[in-house]
């Protein structure tokens, strides 16, 4: 039988919250940014290399990557959440099963997902907004993009779980390893051998493997739980709770499907009717939605390398520095986001012209979109980590209902309305409305846990008194 392990040996338990945050946080923001940068390095290569119409056509494949992220961060953010309440509640032997059945969930869900999209490529790219004139493109990029679906979930996965399992090092260096091979081969492959779209998807696709192999090696290094073949062992009840923990992952980057269809489909229509045309706006606003992603994920970053420090000191009724963890962590997104917005509403040329040269009618939209669709983007930070804290605390269901809120319920019907009178103006104009109305929601949730937080705080302060 497994030895557990005291809540006093921990570092979660005893090292200064601050200094934690750092160590767990930045190697976070660094892992998820750099898978965020296979995208962008694509778009800047494809844009110099190829022209706007070789970015439309990435553009139109984009989604089938983010259902895949976030299949993948549901199970693997569910995995990480439930080693850390386990092992801060001294379960050891259950959080092992929670981490071997997570691995073999995703390389089930990874295999199914690549197999139904390449089997239904070319509705899906339909779906997704492509037109006549980018399908051939988007079919060339995406068959090949299909095809590293499994790599790039497996490795997404386990790096939630290697960071909970205190090696975040280890999982920032399994991201970059394929993120350095992907910058390297990306001008190779569209250069040198003039392969346009399709080097782009191999350079990615050889980076993604690179990415798994480091991190399927870690698995029999686990510090924390040493998984054996019976933990990979599916379970209902453990794979339930893993879904259940991650669930709140999922729908924020799922709904991102859902929002990119919908404006990729809205802006083919209304910009069509403008003077901008259908592929300008479809082209300019992915590459905005892209490097709002930049963005979200150094705030993910913040708040998944909180997470397990939240997670454990939870589970140990430590809520003193759950509290302070949470103080911090708002703090650091809340200066990212002023940042970011500050860059995109005085600097936005700067950003587009990372995405090759053009003119005209197509930098006055992409300058338009960087400014109105990202207008309230200092909230955004706030949101982020709200939801991922509720998902370290054990609740999922509220986590769920504030990622659902901002991506559906307020920015499906603003997206649907607002065209109606502002044309293709309008489908910018939702950015902001579903940010600032999602904030207040956030607010509301937070401020009620955070009450609930400190009776508990004081209950517990009180006991040995009563006693």
């Amino acid at each position: 039988m497994e030895k557990e392990v005291p809540e006093r040996e921990s570092p979660f338990a005893t090292e200064p919250i601050g200094r934690l945050i750092l160590r767990f946080a930045v190697p976070s923001v660094i892992a998820l940014l750099v898978n965020s940068l296979y995208n962008i390095v694509d778009q800047i290569f494809i844009g110099w290399g190829v022209g706007y119409l070789g970015n439309g056509a990435t553009n139109v494949v984009f989604p089938i990557t983010i259902i895949a992220l976030a299949l993948a961060m549901m199970i693997g953010n569910g995995g990480a959440a439930f080693l850390s309440l386990k092992l801060g509640e001294g379960k050891v032997d259950v959080a092992k099963k929670g981490v071997g059945n997570a691995v073999a969930l995703v390389t089930v869900v990874s295999i199914v997902l690549a197999v139904v999209f390449l089997l239904f490529i070319d509705p899906i790219l339909t779906l997704f907004g492509a037109t006549d004139l980018l399908r051939s493109l988007a079919l060339e990029y995406g068959f090949i993009i299909g095809l590293g679906l499994p790599f790039m979930m497996i490795s997404a996965a386990i790096n939630s779980m290697i960071r909970a399992d205190g090696s975040p090092k280890y999982a920032m260096f399994s991201m970059i390893i394929g993120a350095v091979l992907n910058v390297i081969l990306d001008p190779v492959f569209i250069f040198v051998f003039h392969m346009g779209v399709q080097g782009a998807a191999i350079a990615t696709v050889i980076g993604q493997v690179a990415s798994f192999v480091v991190s399927a090696v870690y698995l029999p290094r686990f510090k924390t739980v040493h998984p054996d073949a019976a933990s990979f062992r599916l379970n209902g009840r453990t794979c339930g709770n893993i879904l259940t923990f991650g669930l709140s992952s999922f729908i924020t980057q799922f709904a991102i499907t859902i929002v990119m269809a919908l404006t990729n489909n809205l802006l083919a229509v209304y910009g069509a009717t403008s003077v901008y045309g259908a592929e300008i706006p479809l082209t300019a606003t992915g590459i905005v939605m892209k490097v709002n992603q930049i963005m979200i994920a150094i705030l993910l970053g913040i708040a998944t390398g909180t997470q397990p420090i939240i997670g454990f000191n939870y589970g140990a009724k430590n809520f003193k520095r759950v509290k302070k963890a949470l103080e911090i962590s708002l703090i650091a997104s809340e200066v990212v986001s002023i940042v970011a917005f500050l860059i995109f509403q005085f600097a936005p040329m700067s950003v587009v012209m990372l995405f090759g040269s053009e003119e005209g009618l197509y930098n006055e939209f992409a300058v338009k979109a960087f400014r109105i669709f990202l207008m309230l983007c200092p909230l955004t930070g706030f949101q982020t980590v709200a939801a991922v804290y509720l998902q370290a605390v054990g609740k999922p269901v509220k986590s769920a209902i504030l990622s659902l809120a901002r991506q559906i319920i307020f920015f499906v019907p603003a997206a649907l309305i607002l065209p109606l009178f502002l044309g293709v103006e309008g489908v910018l104009w939702t950015g902001p409305v579903a940010d600032g109305l999602a904030f207040l929601l956030s607010l509301g949730l937070l401020i009620h846990e955070h009450n609930h937080l400190k009776r508990e705080h004081r209950l517990q302060s009180e006991a040995p008194e009563i006693a």
